[in-house]
């Protein structure tokens, strides 16, 4: 069974949770990072929705690639459907990426349901970082979600400008309850 690569563009990066052969930096195509679904729950409620990541289409995104053993392909796969998918609001696909050595694979990445309820849409610095700002839920204030991203990103030397933008606008927005 040939081995295959998954493509991590959040916590994934720095907290696999799966056995990898190699990692490596990538740039998928086709989707970028956005914080462009709303938590109901983790990061916040119903009333008052927080936002987490996902790949939206348009642009490109830089993250991390690792590759598997195929022989571990079914739990790995099983293991990430299951931490992924728990609201349907991200599609299994792959994507093209090149990977910092030059070659291009095929890998497994989670994208936005454009069509889920979830789904937040494009939102500019200014609203991300508003709405961020006021959100909270069981896992935390969805600021320290951000601003942890953030931190892992530039510890990664992965830059990501609008995120970036949402973090600096954070702290004059902040009013969590």
């Amino acid at each position: 069974m040939d081995d295959f690569w998954v493509f991590g563009y959040g916590s994934l990066m720095w907290r696999p949770g799966f056995d990898y052969v190699d990692a490596q930096k990538g740039h998928l195509f086709g989707y970028r990072r956005a914080l462009c679904i709303y938590s109901h729950v983790h990061r916040g409620t119903p009333q008052k929705p927080g936002l987490v990541l996902g790949l939206d289409r348009g642009g490109s995104c830089m993250g991390m690639v690792f590759q598997v053993k195929g022989a571990q392909r079914a739990p790995v796969m099983d293991y990430l459907r299951a931490r992924e998918l728990v609201t349907n609001v991200y599609l299994e696909r792959t994507g093209q990426v090149q990977l910092t050595d030059g070659r291009r694979v095929t890998a497994v990445c989670y994208v936005a349901d454009r069509a889920h309820q979830q789904f937040a849409g494009s939102l500019g610095v200014e609203e991300a970082a508003k709405r961020v700002s006021v959100s909270q839920g069981q896992s935390g204030h969805n600021i320290d979600y951000v601003a942890s991203t953030v931190a892992h990103l530039r510890e990664m030397q992965i830059r990501d400008h609008w995120l970036e933008g949402v973090a600096g606008a954070m702290s004059d927005n902040r009013k969590v309850d």
